[in-house]
């Protein structure tokens, strides 16, 4: 499967041409320091894209889509949502003869990605649970994790007030 997307300017129609395929889906993960949360790409990327060149500038229309496994941040369970564009447009510099398109549309895609990737916003219905133990707010008391209460947990003005109570016996 390819992982280049190369447009040869030199055999584009000046009227345009399009572009249809799939691309590795592998195009969306980093090189070095892949951890298991991080997202990839659970089918190829699907193009359907017209290009056209005007002067010094290449413009790209179109529609870009790919299944991106995602791991949710409150239970860690790990789901599928497609992304989807059904009107992209990407504008570009010509600097050269071939122009590699593969990290424009990988930015297009990237830039979709939830923030705080969620089980329950897949493509499949999906709830997302959660352990109750692990929530820090209205917790049964019947658990075994400890909280420290609020008196005890130091605060960062208490220093300041004690200055201010030393300073005033000084005068």
């Amino acid at each position: 499967m390819k992982k280049n997307l190369t447009i040869d300017l030199n055999s584009l129609p000046e009227e345009g041409k399009t572009y249809s395929g799939e691309l590795d889906g592998t195009v969306f993960s980093s090189e070095k320091g892949r951890s298991s949360s991080e997202p990839r790409a659970a089918e190829p990327l699907y193009y359907d894209l017209y290009i056209q060149r005007f002067d010094q500038e290449l413009l790209v229309r179109g529609s870009l889509s790919v299944e991106i496994k995602f791991t949710c941040v409150r239970c860690l369970n790990k789901y599928v949502k497609t992304v989807a564009i059904e009107e992209c447009a990407i504008s570009l510099e010509i600097i050269s003869a071939q122009i590699d398109l593969i990290n424009e549309l990988r930015e297009e895609i990237v830039i979709l990605f939830p923030d705080y990737p969620h089980c329950d916003e897949g493509d499949t219905d999906q709830e997302c649970i959660l352990d109750s133990r692990y929530l820090a707010v209205d917790k049964p008391p019947e658990d075994e994790v400890k909280t420290p209460a609020h008196e005890e947990v130091p605060t960062p003005w208490a220093a300041l007030d004690n200055f201010d109570e030393d300073a005033d016996t000084d005068s």
